[in-house]
């Protein structure tokens, strides 16, 4: 296959056969595309506070340019799809009539349509963790800067303002690995951060689902977390079930485990958009 070039906005060519094959898919029948796409290092960069994380300028635009010419546009996150949706500005923008968010990785959706938040009952045991972190964190005499996010039906602790990140990373993988065993919960690590959820909750069950229900015939996958891991094995499966796909990293090099599996890696947000523009340019 030659490169996908356009005078105007050429589209990059992917490393390996398959994404290519996933893209030409896309090309070719955008009507059956899935475009899925994580939110924090994805769509929006990664700032120290988490809330406030907001989407790249240019990103609505580009989904708004690109929604309408493929079967759906799904960001996936593990954040609460209500804060996603604030946080990205996705209410209420023409061309977006049909996004979705799935949020907590799947056990929350949100769809533009309704404007509202479907989710099931939370978790006991993200409770009971919320309430016996600080002191356990206390105790264990965790790094000063480490700190304690909120997120609904998960809660997450970052080390990001610690005087050493990985350090304070490091030493509290197993301790709070601990602690979530003893109230049902797994330990999910991502750049700088361990998020305490319910086991059978991940991106790839979300993308994989999601994908099925809508019968598309490709998908693309962008991510940047250790976290967009599982929805890069979905597109794996789906592929090896005959679906092509498109395996994009949001180029970071704090996770290049990432950046090895992909078919195509963009420099962080603005690469996300500049891919996005240029995918819905060439769609016509």
């Amino acid at each position: 296959m030659g490169s996908h070039t356009d005078s105007r906005d050429p589209l990059p060519t992917p490393a390996t056969p398959a994404g290519r094959e996933g893209l030409d898919a896309i090309l070719a029948r955008p009507g059956r595309a899935v475009i899925a796409l994580d939110f924090d290092g994805t769509l929006a960069p990664i700032v120290a506070d988490p809330e406030q994380a907001r989407a790249h300028p240019g990103a609505v635009p580009a989904l708004a340019a690109l929604a309408p010419k493929v079967a759906s546009v799904a960001v996936v996150t593990g954040r609460p799809a209500g804060v996603a949706v604030r946080h990205g500005g996705f209410a209420g923008v023409p061309g977006l009539e049909h996004l979705v968010v799935l949020g907590h990785y799947g056990a929350e959706r949100w769809d533009a349509v309704s404007g509202t938040v479907n989710a099931p009952a939370p978790h006991p045991g993200v409770a009971a963790v919320r309430a016996e972190l600080p002191g356990f964190l206390d105790e264990i005499g965790a790094w000063r800067g480490t700190w304690i996010e909120e997120k609904g039906r998960a809660v997450a602790v970052h080390t990001r303002r610690a005087a050493d990140p990985q350090a304070a990373f490091e030493a509290l993988r197993e301790p709070l690995a601990g602690l979530a065993g003893r109230h049902g919960l797994i330990v999910e690590p991502g750049r700088m951060v361990l998020e305490l959820r319910p086991p059978g909750m991940d991106k790839g069950v979300a993308l994989l689902e999601y994908v099925r229900e809508t019968g598309a015939e490709a998908v693309l996958y962008a991510g940047d977390d250790l976290g967009d891991l599982p929805a890069f094995a979905a597109v794996d499966k789906l592929r090896s079930d005959g679906v092509p796909g498109l395996l994009v990293c949001s180029g970071s090099v704090e996770v290049a485990e990432l950046a090895d599996r992909a078919d195509l890696v963009v420099d962080g947000p603005p690469g996300v958009v500049k891919l996005l523009t240029s995918l819905a340019a060439h769609l016509g």
